[in-house]
């Protein structure tokens, strides 16, 4: 395990290193020949998977953390997601390798639009395994949120805490996950290398603050969110639809471009409106069909 010192933040803990691909596959060009799945091990313990456009065009991206106790699983895919028989298969071979039995298994989501919980059916009745509702009072519940949200929570997954921020504002139960070994911050749809729809300008320019405020006292390795829809080209975005991307945007993003949604926020919330930036649009928008009031 590679540990990557924090210079110059005097007592905080080492952050355990991984490696990310220099390119994910999309859909294409010939989807005869593209897995459903990517499954990438950005180190023993953390796994990145990502669904192929050519099984649906959002093509999201799951995250799997183990700890020694349990294992978290982030999203379930969109349209005829199998991730159930994808995940159940890789937490198998995880627990050969380190001479487990078995993992119990903690199913949770980003937030409740369905390109995030289409998977949640395959996990239904399964042994050894507790799926968390998209919706505000199972995230409260489980990860014992009283004040939502303001208050942060967790999950201790065995010695590898996860703790749990709310930030709605692009959907009501929104969330973004911190692991505190690698020093990851997932944030779902809030903030990611394409177009960042707003539902409630207010609440997610509060969530951004928070997030903000959250990483200046936490060491941030990367921002991971659950989609890229930018190209490599600055200032320019793949269609919706868009099933091949074969020049994308990383989909690792950093800190600064935090601090430069917040700035964007700020510019434009006297009169939120569309705002492209160079690695990200801000898309202040009308709730979804699917948006769900919790």
């Amino acid at each position: 395990m590679i540990l990557l010192p924090l210079l110059g933040l005097g007592q905080t803990p080492q952050v355990e290193g991984g490696v990310l691909p220099a390119t994910w596959i999309t859909g294409g060009p010939n989807c005869l020949e593209v897995p459903d799945w990517q499954i990438h091990e950005y180190n023993p313990w953390f796994y990145i998977l990502r669904e192929s456009g050519c099984t649906n065009y959002e093509k999201p991206f799951l995250y799997l953390v183990f700890g020694n106790e349990r294992v978290l699983l982030v999203d379930t895919g969109a349209g005829p997601s199998d991730a159930a028989r994808v995940v159940q298969n890789l937490i198998a071979k995880w627990a050969k390798r380190n001479q487990r039995d078995s993992v119990p298994l903690v199913v949770t989501h980003s937030h409740g639009h369905s390109d995030h919980v289409a998977g949640d059916r395959g996990f239904d009745g399964a042994l050894g395994v507790t799926v968390v509702a998209a919706t505000v009072p199972a995230l409260q519940k489980v990860f014992a949120i009283d004040n939502w949200p303001e208050q942060i929570g967790s999950i201790d997954l065995g010695q590898r805490v996860i703790d749990v921020i709310p930030i709605p504002g692009h959907q009501p139960a929104h969330v973004a996950y911190y692991d505190r070994k690698t020093g990851i911050l997932l944030t779902g749809d809030h903030l990611y290398p394409g177009r960042l729809y707003i539902t409630d300008f207010p609440q997610y320019l509060a969530s951004t603050k928070r997030l903000v405020q959250f990483t200046a006292s936490h060491p941030i390795s990367h921002i991971l969110g659950c989609h890229i829809e930018q190209s490599s080209t600055p200032f320019t975005d793949y269609p919706i639809g868009t099933l091949y991307q074969p020049h994308e945007h990383s989909l690792e993003l950093g800190r600064a471009h935090l601090l430069e949604l917040l700035a964007g926020l700020e510019q434009i919330q006297g009169k939120p409106e569309k705002l492209a930036l160079r690695d990200f649009t801000i898309f202040p928008r009308l709730p979804r069909p699917d948006q769900k009031k919790q």
